[in-house]
């Protein structure tokens, strides 16, 4: 091969790297130009036009966490829509976080998806034979459909009752065994049923378990013969620490009531009330409570439940205060970085979506310390 060849083959190789490099950096340019558009907007699924559950959302429970030889914060936050639903796909530069009222360099943004402990209690008693029957199976229906959802480190106890509260199902038994106990339960016997104690019971019980944990009550909401009060129900589910999730089955009671004309064997009973003191219990508690027609499909039902339950967006930073021991305001704000306007949220239509940050407004170093 000749000199003159050499050089040209040269000449045609030096010549494509000239145009390969500023490819390279118009593709790096567009790759974050992206980057930057994603960061300003954010675009999440359409959801149902309304929210699954009935009624009020409760206050729910957000976790703040300081690590006093760091200096390190953590927050596990909720960022919803109107409806309820999660809202994903926001970036770490989309979150402001602001201590005592001074903005703090933001570490990590990540969402989390813990195991949770569940406590299941099941209404499993009545005065009418008749109305049992239907209630047995319901029951059944509704809480093997919850133990479908679980994860593999998930766990679940499970309780019924009637005018005293039995175990049926205890943590350390496998999700396939405790499933194939829904369908053995059989048909209630006439009984009272006293959802009040029965409520106290379980939440006095949960108050040993740790980490994220919540009780999913199946229940009709009504009650014959408690010692305790509706309102001293309504105080356990305040004071307590685990959100109560309730499936109703008010509304499918009474339709067999009606359908089978069982009211001289149930008397009267107002489902309305007792569905929406089941609301009211599930509120104040931070849970949600559903009021589904028919328990044959609750996927929906219990994914809103798991997705409010355990997803979280984690987000940590270095705290600029030196005062260990006095209380901290701390809030969080969803912007655009470029612009520092807020952040603006669309649905798959490209209508805007409202967004609320629920975070505790404030927290004290010790105590978030765990000392």
């Amino acid at each position: 091969m000749t000199k003159t060849k050499y050089s040209y083959q040269f000449a045609i190789a030096i010549m494509l790297l000239a145009f390969a490099q500023p490819t390279q950096a118009n593709q790096q340019s567009v790759d974050h130009d992206n980057t930057n558009k994603a960061a300003e907007q954010v675009h999440v699924p359409n959801r149902a036009p309304t929210p699954l559950f009935k009624g009020k959302q409760g206050k729910q429970k957000t976790e703040i966490h300081f690590d006093p030889a760091t200096g390190l914060v953590t927050l596990k936050l909720l960022v919803q829509d109107p409806n309820g639903y999660f809202i994903p796909n926001i970036r770490r530069e989309n979150f402001v976080v602001y201590e005592n009222g001074v903005r703090q360099q933001t570490a990590t943004v990540q969402v989390e998806h813990p195991p949770v402990s569940l406590e299941l209690l099941m209404e499993f008693g009545g005065r009418s034979p008749g109305l049992n029957r239907y209630l047995g199976e319901e029951v059944s229906s509704a809480a093997h459909q919850l133990v479908d959802v679980l994860e593999h480190q998930d766990k679940i106890a499970v309780w019924k009752y009637n005018d005293k509260v039995d175990k049926v199902a205890d943590f350390s038994q496998p999700h396939d065994t405790v499933e194939s106990l829904f369908y053995s339960l059989g048909t209630p016997e006439v009984s009272e049923t006293n959802l009040y104690d029965a409520v106290i019971f379980i939440l006095d019980q949960m108050r040993a378990v740790t980490g994220r944990k919540a009780l999913v009550l199946i229940s009709s909401g009504v009650d014959t013969f408690s010692k305790a009060t509706y309102q001293d129900a309504v105080k356990a589910a305040a004071e307590s620490d685990s959100p109560i999730y309730v499936v109703s089955l008010a509304r499918s009671l009474r339709d067999a009531v009606e359908l089978h004309d069982l009211s001289a064997s149930v008397g009267r009973i107002d489902w309305e009330k007792a569905d929406k003191d089941l609301q009211n219990i599930a509120l104040v508690s931070g849970g949600r409570a559903y009021s589904p027609q028919s328990t044959i499909d609750l996927s929906p039902v219990y994914d809103d439940v798991m997705e409010n339950l355990k997803t979280r967006y984690v987000i940590t930073y270095r705290s600029s205060t030196k005062d260990k021991a006095s209380s901290r305001t701390v809030r969080v704000e969803l912007v655009n970085p470029r612009t520092g306007e807020p952040l603006q949220i669309v649905d798959a239509n490209g209508r805007p979506v409202h967004a609320s940050v629920i975070l505790q407004s404030s927290y004290l170093p010790n105590a978030a310390s765990g000392k």
